[in-house]
């Protein structure tokens, strides 16, 4: 089975390798270096090949401006293949992290990918290159100097003013920028909450009200968008026809230096050049502004996420449980929640042993499962298997100790026996067939066109929930776990889905695996030994299950619709 890398050791360093950061740095220098070519040319051409009338002359020069501009474009070529693998190997880097911190934080946005993608881009942009040619404006502006004084002034005034300008551009426009990335994630939240909830919006006549608070936020965001390209683009325009006309002033002014016999021809028109290529860099910087806000804050969410992640230590491999359960004075917050579903929680069972677990809803139910299968950590207290607390076991080899069905089922995307081997790349077809037998699930997926290679996507599926469900239990069931917890394991089961779900727990306890259930109906406990009543978090009755139905019996009036 292929697995993601393990995110171990010290925590990431969200930081670009400082040694290609150098060598792009040192190519740089050379294609600034050889960006001089051009003038020197122009400078050449006007003062010595028109004076002399050389053709010679004119050939030699041309022959060695086409040289230089080859290496010119052979160091561009490099240096932007540098930062492209090096962001590619960011990415490949960051992505296994981010996808983990995906997963852990429950309450969080699902952008991390959407982020490292903007980055990696950014990175391999010519936007980001020009951040390496920007320096050089300044040593292209002082080099006007040379030809004449008065030429550089103009060039260090007119440079002065269009670094002012993109000064401006980046403080106006950030905050017009951030209200409309805020609209923007609002609405495509509730575009996936109405993917996901589809036939829900459908039934209850929502559609209309939907879409307005889709189309409400979808406004603001192009509202917002127009904002800031409307000043972006205002200093956009005011800085390329300051350029032009720098450019024009220069050629003005040199015109009138020869003319007093102060400056060459060549000079003139080398000048002009130089101050093009020195404001090069930052016009395409500020067209491309936006882009670049866009990537810092994706980057700051990363390195958010990144300083969030717990490492993750290599863990010494245990042998399988016996499917020994015991919580001890447990208390578990929920993520992002300060006050506790489940408080002081205790109880012991035994291998070979099913336990009810029944309740209001609100009682706890959901949120003991979530615990017993380590998705959420306690607060207080500890979990233990065979008197191994369950955070000495490695995350996935838990989860192979542990078959879990939850109350939400989802399937993903692939066949059935991908989904029932847990998206195994190479399962094991005898497992999968037994996972099935002992989920009561074979029929079902015999009737099927394609058996176990029927497909499943995430957005259409022929399973009605029940058959869903069937197959989510084959899931957990898988590589016999030494303790399932299912939870609502019943709720879109018919009949005989419920036959076989008791069928599934006998057969489970019979192997010496436990069993522990969340239920609302009674007749997904028949095969309970022992019930755990929980109520507002807090335990309120374990023992053998008919004893502690008894019990509830007993004071129907203030459990009703416990079980």
């Amino acid at each position: 089975m292929a697995r993601a890398p393990k995110i171990t050791g010290s925590p990431l360093q969200l930081k670009l390798p400082a040694s290609t950061l150098w060598i792009v740095g040192i190519f740089s220098l050379a294609v600034n270096m050889l960006l001089l070519a051009g003038p020197i040319y122009m400078l050449q051409v006007y003062d010595r090949v028109l004076g002399s009338r050389s053709e010679a002359t004119l050939v030699a020069l041309t022959a060695i401006l086409v040289a230089l501009y080859g290496f010119m474009a052979s160091f561009d070529y490099i240096r932007g293949r540098l930062l492209a693998r090096m962001s590619a190997q960011m990415q490949q880097k960051l992505d296994p992290a981010i996808f983990r911190s995906d997963l852990l934080d429950s309450i969080g946005d699902r952008t991390g990918p959407k982020d490292i993608e903007m980055v990696q881009k950014m990175l391999s942009s010519p936007v980001f290159v020009a951040f390496f040619d920007l320096p050089w404006t300044p040593v292209f502006l002082a080099g006007i100097a040379i030809f004449h004084p008065a030429l550089g002034v103009l060039a260090l005034v007119g440079g002065a003013i269009i670094v002012a300008l993109s000064v401006l551009n980046q403080a106006s426009s950030q905050s017009a920028a951030m209200a409309q990335m805020t609209a923007s994630s609002k609405a495509n939240m509730i575009a996936m909450q109405s993917i996901r909830s589809s036939e829900d919006i459908q039934a209850l006549g929502m559609r209309g009200s939907v879409a307005a608070r889709w189309t409400k936020f979808r406004e603001e965001a192009l509202a917002e968008n127009m904002k800031s390209g409307d000043r972006q683009g205002g200093f956009l325009s005011t800085t390329k026809a300051l350029r032009l006309f720098l450019q024009s002033a220069m050629l003005g002014l040199g015109a009138y230096l020869v003319l007093l016999g102060e400056l060459t021809p060549g000079a003139m028109i080398a000048g002009s050049i130089l101050l093009g290529r020195a404001l090069q860099p930052v016009e395409q910087i500020m067209g491309q502004w936006q882009n670049v806000q866009q990537a810092r804050t994706a980057w700051t969410n990363i390195k958010s996420k990144l300083s969030a992640l717990p490492v993750e230590t290599p863990k010494t491999d245990i042998s399988k449980p016996t499917g020994q359960l015991k919580v001890a004075s447990m208390t578990i917050v929920p993520p992002g929640n300060v006050k506790a579903t489940l408080a002081m929680i205790d109880f012991e069972i035994p291998a070979g042993t099913a336990l009810g677990v029944i309740g209001t809803s609100g009682s706890g139910k959901s949120t003991l499962a979530r615990a017993i299968t380590g998705v959420w950590k306690p607060a207080g207290g500890r979990i233990s298997m065979d008197g191994w607390p369950i955070n000495h076991f490695d995350g996935d080899v838990l989860g192979r100790h542990i078959g879990y069905l939850s109350q939400q089922v989802v399937l993903f995307d692939g066949t059935i026996a991908q989904n029932i081997a847990r998206m195994e790349e190479d399962p094991d077809p005898e497992a999968v067939l037994e996972a099935a037998r002992k989920a009561g699930a074979t029929d079902l997926i015999q009737s099927l066109p394609q058996g176990f290679d029927t497909p499943i996507t995430s957005t259409s599926t022929a399973l009605s929930g029940g058959q869903m469900q069937r197959i989510a239990l084959a899931r957990a069931l898988y590589g016999n776990p030494s303790i399932l917890v299912l939870d609502e394991p019943n709720s879109n089961l018919d009949q005989a889905g419920i036959v076989a779900l008791n069928k599934a727990v006998a057969e489970t306890k019979k192997a010496g695996g436990s069993i522990i259930i969340m239920a609302h109906r009674p007749s997904a406990i028949e095969e309970c030994d022992l019930l755990l009543v929980l109520d507002k978090g807090r335990k309120t009755a374990f023992g053998p299950r008919d004893e502690v139905l008894k019990s509830v019996l007993k004071s129907a009036p203030r459990t009703q619709g416990s079980a």
